[in-house]
Order: structure tokens, then sequence, then C-alpha cells
């Protein structure tokens, strides 16, 4: 079956449009936008007019990819700032108009599809999954088992937790470049949001795998990647050092030179310092040294799951 997922995000709205059989996933387009959904969010509870302009062009551009491509089912999936906002009809009545019908999931589906989709083609004991969003992170502890050449997954630990990009930048990261004073009250904040979950968890992760945008940033400054490069990106190992590094390098900058770093893209640049911060302190939360930059995410999620249910996608 060739399927369209498209994942509309608090910062980003992405589409995946893939062949998927008995399992197996084969890209056949990727595309990402930056839309910032969530702007302003946090302090008004509503999306604004801006926002929901910006998502409903990009998800115009990816219908008319999935009807070029002849994609046999479209599934849409809105998350945080969908899930936050007292208006959300006003971007979901406009997609309908496109044809494009999202549901708007909780975070433990957000949490389940990101786990499914990041351990494909992993299998093993003791993986964590974390999926650093704009306005929340999902974290999920959990092994994948195959026997006889069937993959069951199963999750011990999930939980979406309203600690995101965008949402940190907002609530705590005013100065330009943010002062210190600010680092530390982001910090001691999401700190106090993250640390039951890794309180609760039987064991420390034998593997961490980090998705979305800010992981894959680090990975590609890191490396000076210019042009983006996917193969590079995805399985690069990400250190506890790299992490740090890349932090104190973005919140020395303010936002003007921040957009000028390679393999930066320079819409992300706005909220890059409150992303980073997440996953330093994700990782040390979680007691690992690096982690694992997956681009197999929740949009392998939701076209694996898509593809195995019944019933119209769009």
């Amino acid at each position: 079956m060739r399927v369209a997922a498209v994942d509309i995000g608090t910062v980003t709205t992405r589409l995946l449009v893939a062949d998927v059989r008995d399992g197996r996933l084969d890209e056949v387009l990727r595309r990402s936008e930056i839309t910032h959904l969530g702007e302003g969010l946090d302090a008004s509870g509503r999306l604004t007019a801006d926002a929901v302009r910006r998502v409903v062009e990009a998800v115009a551009g990816y219908a008319a990819d999935a009807e070029r491509l002849g994609v046999e089912r479209t599934v849409a999936l809105a998350t945080s700032a969908a899930r936050d906002a007292a208006n959300a009809e006003t971007l979901l009545g406009p997609l309908a108009g496109l044809g494009i019908r999202p549901k708007v999931i909780p975070g433990d589906r957000e949490a389940a599809l990101s786990f499914l989709g990041a351990t494909y083609e992993m299998d093993g004991e003791g993986i964590l999954v974390a999926d650093p969003g704009g306005g929340s992170t999902e974290l999920v502890y959990g092994a994948v088992e195959r026997s006889q050449g069937a993959r069951r997954v199963r999750i011990d630990a999930a939980r979406s937790i309203d600690v995101g990009a965008r949402r940190m930048t907002e609530r705590y990261l005013h100065s330009d470049p943010p002062t210190p004073a600010e680092l530390e009250a982001a910090r001691a904040w999401a700190v106090a949001e993250f640390r039951p979950y890794f309180d609760a968890l039987r064991e420390r992760p034998e593997v961490l795998v980090t998705l979305a945008g800010t992981a894959t940033t680090l990975a590609a400054v890191k490396q000076g990647l210019d042009p983006y490069d996917s193969s590079r990106i995805h399985g690069f190992e990400l250190t506890g050092a790299d992490v740090a590094d890349g932090l104190e390098m973005f919140a020395a900058l303010p936002l003007a030179e921040r957009r000028g770093i390679v393999g930066l893209e320079p819409a992300r640049a706005s909220v890059i310092v409150g992303g980073t911060l997440v996953i330093e302190i994700v990782m040390s939360l979680a007691g690992v040294d690096s982690t694992l930059v997956s681009e197999h995410d929740i949009l392998y999620g939701i076209a694996l799951d898509a593809a195995a249910s019944e019933g119209p996608g769009r």
C-alpha cells in the first residue's frame, strides 16, 4: 500500500509518502516545513491566523504530492499545539477543505507511534525513545522482539510531557541571547517535569534513540552539513559533550548570528536553544553518555500503523 503520513507539530509540518508491504517500508518522498503552529500558544492558548495559514499552505502542497504519487491512504495527525489550542477548529476546518482531516491525538498515542517508528529495524531490550517536539516531549521505554520473522513491540513506560522547544523558549528564554539565569530557570522547570518519569523506570536504558528536528540539527551542525544529508544523520551518535557544546554555542549567540550556523535551518534558530536544553536534560536523567539520532520517527509509525489498519484514510 502506498501511504501518506502527515505530522502537524508545534514547530514543523511534515510529510512521508512510503510504500508499505508486510511490515517493510520504502520511502518515496519526505518533506518538512517549519511552520511554527505553536507560535504564541503557550501564553494565549490560541492558534494565530498566521500560524494556521502557514500550516494550511504546507499541507496543501503535501495533498498535491499525495495525489500526484498515487497515494492510496492518507493519515494526518496533529499533536501538542492542536491538543492545547482552544481554537483548533480554525486549523482543522480549512484542512478538511483540502480533503485532509487530521486527528488530534493524545500524548500517549503520539508516544506509541513514535516508538513504533523509531524502532523500525531495531530489536532488543531497554530501548528509550525520546521525541522532543515544540510543545511536548514523548518518552517511551520498551523492547522489540522478533520471533519467526514476526516483530513485536512491547512498551513498558510511555508518557507525553508538556516540555518542548517552543514552550520552553516562550516561557523562559526571553533575552537575545538568553541569560544564564533564564537558562537555569528553564533547566529547573524541565528537570522537575521530567524527573518523575525517570524515577519510575525500573532500570537505566540500554540505548537512547532521539528523534525530531533538534536532534537531527545537532547532528547536522556537528558534521557541518550543507546541504542536509539524511544518510549522514540517521544513526549518528551524539555524545553528551556534543550536546553540551551545541548548547553553549547556540546560547552564546544572538538570534541573527545563530541563523548563520552551518547545519541549522534559519527558521529553527529561534527555538534551538530550548530544544537542545531538553535533549541535554533527557540524557542526564536517563544516565546515558550518548544518543543515537534517528530519522525513523513518528512518520514511520503513522505509515506502518496506517498500512496495517483498515478503513478509509482520508
